[in-house]
């Protein structure tokens, strides 16, 4: 069977030939179908992570696939689509870039609807951060004008579909030029050096933040006094100076999101997401490679160049 493994910390994975995986009781035998490349996952890698599985390992923190044998009260017959994820896979034990896995029976979701397998393995941390940060923390209303820093990938892009079919006006942020096309139809699409000259002419209710960094402070005052600025990611820098006079002039709460918190929540609302996603109310961007390619899909990662998810298809 072919499965990519870390032999050491910092180096990349390599494609190798290893035994077949062995079910035992209260594990589920899975043919994995795709594999999500996560940060999560170049954080392992790097060996930085506080949670280290045991040299060589298989990657993988998330993925799809079709179960092949399970126990008879599992509440799972052969053939069913899951999602992979929990249970220590990828952190304690071998994760999902693999073509088969046996895993425990916590770490497999049945979905509710049929999913593209890509889809399938990468949906749930952009759908579900969306809709805890809109819905739950940001307690989104309707006719809000809101705008969503990041939209372009896949949790910016979820936020800025969630949003709007909730009934508000958005406009996403991107870094880049290039990236205003993946800014999901419906929102307006502005450059971040084109939204600081035109932030004196909004007057947002809501920001939803996927950047962080020293900028986000800048970018909280786009939006007008006793509105909410939802921070969700740091990507670009952990820290943020806040001048405490200004701030509260501004009268901007902040509120962070914080998904190890919300996983409970986050698995009550997927299923409902699933649907949408499955229906095409939803749609998620994925770039697709072989796992030979895994070193590939881990840079392009790690340098910005995913638009949405990067997934291993096995087959």
């Amino acid at each position: 069977m072919r499965a990519v493994r870390f032999h050491s910390w910092g180096a990349p994975p390599v494609l190798d030939e290893v035994p077949e995986p062995v079910r035992a009781p209260g594990e589920v035998l899975v043919q994995v179908t795709a594999g999500a490349v996560s940060h999560l996952d170049a954080t392992v890698a790097a060996g930085d992570f506080k949670l280290k599985p045991a040299l060589p390992y298989i990657g993988g923190v998330e993925g799809a696939g079709t179960v092949l044998e399970a126990d008879v009260d599992s509440g799972l017959s052969p053939g069913t689509q899951v999602v992979l994820r929990g249970g220590g896979l990828g952190l304690l034990y071998d994760g999902t870039w693999a073509e088969r896995v046996s895993v425990k029976r916590k770490a497999v979701t049945p979905l509710a609807a049929p999913l593209d397998p890509a889809v399938a393995a990468s949906f749930f941390v952009p759908a579900t951060t969306a809709y805890v940060a809109l819905h739950d923390i940001a307690r989104i209303g309707q006719d809000e004008d809101v705008i969503v820093v990041g939209a372009a990938g896949a949790v910016g892009a979820m936020v800025t579909q969630q949003a709007l079919a909730a009934g508000a006006r958005v406009t996403g942020v991107v870094g880049r030029e290039d990236q205003l096309a993946g800014v999901p139809k419906g929102a307006d699409a502005v450059t971040l050096d084109d939204a600081v000259g035109l932030a004196q002419e909004w007057s947002a209710s809501l920001l939803v933040d996927t950047l962080g960094g020293a900028g986000l402070i800048g970018r909280s005052r786009w939006v007008r006094q006793g509105g909410r600025a939802v921070v969700i990611g740091y990507v670009a820098g952990p820290r943020v100076e806040l001048d405490l006079p200004t701030w509260l002039l501004d009268e901007v709460a902040l509120l962070p999101v914080n998904m190890i918190r919300q996983e409970r929540r986050a698995r009550e609302v997927s299923g409902d997401l699933v649907r949408r996603l499955s229906e095409g109310e939803l749609t998620l961007a994925v770039e697709e490679f072989d796992l030979a390619h895994a070193p590939a899909a881990l840079d392009a990662l790690r340098d910005g160049r995913v638009r949405g998810r990067a997934v291993l298809l096995p087959g």
